[in-house]
């Protein structure tokens, strides 16, 4: 008699995220994006199902003092739409990290995300700050001791 076992099934109980603390400094913008992303998918997770929000919560500091490579930070342009005519306004990479550095980062890895109601998901435990403190060492230091 010949048994057949089906393969392991992830479901949302299995699920664990844990908390991951990246420090922005002096790294390069998309590949610390394409990290980040790939936390946050649940790509380094063996429970990985593409259906399922399997990825963990990042917590990104010093997001002010990220490197980009070439004249990205005059030549790169960022985009945004008022719903109105003539609403366009667009703004140098530099005017952007200027004002709202955080936002450089939000968007780099949001285009790697999917772009579905899971992804939306995803990039809600993207965590970004300019400083190098944040509201989250409770979460952090629970996550280190299980």
């Amino acid at each position: 008699m010949v048994t057949s076992s089906k393969p392991y099934e992830t479901k949302s109980s299995d699920l664990n995220p844990k908390w991951h603390v990246v420090d922005a400094e002096g790294q390069t913008l998309g590949r610390l994006a394409s990290q980040i992303a790939a936390i946050l998918n649940g790509k380094h997770n063996p429970l990985y199902v593409p259906h399922l929000l399997t990825g963990d919560y990042v917590i990104v500091l010093n997001a002010d003092k990220i490197r980009v490579t070439g004249n990205k930070m005059s030549q790169k342009m960022y985009y945004r739409h008022s719903g109105y005519h003539g609403g366009l306004t667009e703004r140098t990479m530099e005017q952007v990290m200027d004002r709202h550095p955080d936002r450089v980062i939000r968007q780099a890895v949001k285009g790697m995300l999917p772009k579905n109601s899971l992804g939306r998901k995803m990039l809600k435990r993207l965590k970004i700050y300019t400083g190098t403190s944040h509201p989250h060492e409770a979460q952090v230091s629970a996550g280190k001791g299980a």
